[in-house]
């Protein structure tokens, strides 16, 4: 985490396949799994509670892919902003 002008920024990122273009935008919907034929345990909510937690909190999460491969997730919070 990083204080920048009022705001603390939490990214997360990882070196894997990255996320294919048609689902960055969806991610955070609930039930939204960007693979169907995968064959694991969920539900699709994992993303989007986190989008509820880090609103509650007064920021905002997105999705990208890096330039030099894997996802990152960037959330940013206002510095100071009361718990809920």
């Amino acid at each position: 985490m990083v204080p920048d002008n009022g705001t603390i920024t939490l990214s997360v990122a990882d070196d894997g396949a990255g996320i294919e273009t048609e689902h960055v935008d969806r991610l955070f919907e609930r039930f939204y799994r960007a693979d169907p034929a995968r064959n694991s345990a969920g539900y699709g909510l994992g993303l989007a509670i986190a989008r509820e937690i880090v609103s509650a909190h007064g920021g905002t999460i997105i999705a990208a892919n890096r330039a030099e491969g894997g996802a990152l997730f960037t959330a940013s919070f206002p510095a100071g902003h009361p718990p809920p």
